[in-house]
């Protein structure tokens, strides 16, 4: 029977609870810098009906308008999840658990990101310009999250597990 999780080395010099430390830590500083994104694009959002010539804008506007506060407001809830998770954990050795959860809620939290933010840039571009540069830059918005976001790391991962190379910090079971 092959090893746990639990059992296989990190790759560095330190304990799994030193390991769980550096994990969270780590994840907690990528939150630190995608969480002001998410503020000030929901600020912005909740801003924009109250602006003057909000309600002249088309129905198609206004739903993407919609889809992109709910989706704004989704990444801000899957981004901030992690530090009420831990608040209400703390002190009952959920570490490891909180880890798992809170790498979850990161990556859902950078996705409906990524859709708000083609949605706001979708909602602008179709109110300045129209819909066939709007369909352009969407498709043009959409292939640059995809490759930066999602295509580049996720070939890297298949790279280093096609040589063999083993997952250092593997994810929890169950």
């Amino acid at each position: 029977m092959g090893q746990s999780h639990m059992d296989r080395p990190s790759g560095r010099d330190e304990t799994e609870e030193e390991r769980l430390d550096r994990n969270l830590s780590e994840l907690l500083q990528e939150l630190r810098i995608a969480l002001p994104g998410v503020q000030v694009l929901f600020a912005f959002l909740l801003a924009v009906p109250f602006q003057q010539n909000f309600s002249k804008i088309t129905e198609f506007e206004k739903r993407v308008y919609f889809a992109t506060l709910l989706l704004t407001a989704l990444s801000a809830a899957l981004l901030i999840a992690p530090t009420a998770y831990h608040r209400v954990t703390f002190r009952y050795q959920q570490k490891h658990r909180l880890v798992f959860i809170a790498n979850r809620c990161a990556l859902g939290g950078l996705a409906a990101l990524a859709l708000a933010m083609i949605c706001a840039v979708m909602l602008i571009t179709d109110v300045l310009f129209g819909t066939v540069t709007t369909i352009i830059v969407v498709t043009l918005g959409v292939a640059m999250f995809g490759t930066l976001w999602l295509a580049l790391p996720l070939r890297r991962r298949l790279i280093y597990r096609s040589e063999g190379l083993p997952m250092l910090d593997p994810p929890e079971a169950g």
